[in-house]
């Protein structure tokens, strides 16, 4: 999103809030390193509803110190919510009141973990789909009746709410929000230097059994990196099998072990994803941008992005365009 201003993002604090929720957007939006568009984000911690005014304490082990209030929560441009303090209490009528009126005004309003129940209790997800931590899902669906509650996928985005599951899948989310902002090449940027994937679409499953192979040298690292770099050939699940010397069937377990996905949905995610920055980078025709992907043609690369992204390419580029020029 080039621009004369930087985006504004207010982090909502309130005592007792889970603090690894917290660390994440302030390290992803508050960084200033010189691969980074700039202006980067505008980035406010905003305290409300503390026992001592400008300061609240993450969990019991440390005070955040911020002059920033529920007012900047109001006037910024997205407001982040990163978890709750307490999901079997009630939030803050004061931040219910903040998010309701920042989300009148116009702003995006985000909430990580169990953060949901914050955006929840304000009403704005009534008729929604909505996730949270996977462990979180049950007590939300049962305290809020008119969320629909989805406990397997990372993230879910309407454009003006965006609700994450918990953990690691709030880096995700917040991936997320740069690529919408700034662009895929920014995203990949900020995915590098915290060794993260790049991209996970939002409907990737949460909850993987065993998050990390048994054995050390059982990595597919080297395999998906290898395979990113071929994204234009036809490679199938035999062709990974092969270079990972491997059976398909032994290599799909393991997939799924490592990623929660299967080798093909992972490809597709790739593909897709380079999609996305051809688009965005130039003016190469959507028949060459299916091929340099390895979607081979138009048709089939309309199907694949309009599934996983929710529009179809000329509309995302048109819309990315629009969004660079305002």
């Amino acid at each position: 999103m080039p621009s004369t201003a930087a985006p504004s993002i207010a982090v909502a604090v309130t005592d007792g809030m889970p603090f690894f929720e917290l660390a994440i957007p302030c390290h992803i939006f508050g960084g200033d390193r010189m691969d980074l568009p700039d202006p980067w984000y505008d980035l406010r911690v905003c305290t409300v509803d503390t026992e001592e005014e400008g300061a609240a304490r993450a969990r019991s082990w440390f005070r955040t110190q911020t002059p920033y209030g529920a007012e900047e929560l109001v006037t910024a441009d997205t407001v982040l919510v990163p978890a709750s303090a307490d999901v079997h209490g009630d939030p803050p009528a004061e931040l219910l009141d903040a998010l309701r009126e920042a989300h009148r005004r116009g702003a995006r309003l985000v909430s990580l973990c169990s953060g949901a129940f914050t955006l929840a209790a304000t009403g704005l997800l009534d008729g929604r789909t909505a996730t949270t931590h996977w462990a979180y899902a049950r007590l939300l669906a049962e305290r809020h009746p008119a969320v629909r509650v989805d406990p397997a996928v990372l993230y879910v985005d309407h454009g003006d709410i965006i609700t994450g599951a918990g953990s690691t899948a709030s880096i995700d989310v917040c991936l997320h929000l740069v690529r919408e902002d700034f662009g895929v090449e920014a995203a990949n940027a900020v995915a590098r230097q915290l060794v993260a994937p790049a991209h996970r679409p939002g409907g990737q499953a949460q909850f993987i059994e065993a998050p990390l192979p048994e054995r050390g040298d059982d990595s597919l690292a080297p395999l998906l990196h290898w395979a990113v770099e071929r994204l234009a050939d036809p490679l199938t699940v035999t062709d990974l099998a092969r270079r990972a010397h491997t059976s398909p069937r032994t290599l799909a377990r393991r997939f799924r072990a490592a990623t929660g996905t299967t080798p093909m949905q992972w490809l597709q995610a790739q593909r897709v994803a380079r999609a996305r920055e051809l688009l965005e980078g130039g003016d190469t025709p959507v028949e060459r941008v299916a091929q340099l992907c390895g979607l081979g043609t138009a048709a089939n690369l309309r199907r694949r992005f309009t599934k996983l992204v929710g529009v179809a390419p000329h509309d995302y580029r048109r819309a990315f365009r629009a969004k660079g020029a305002a």
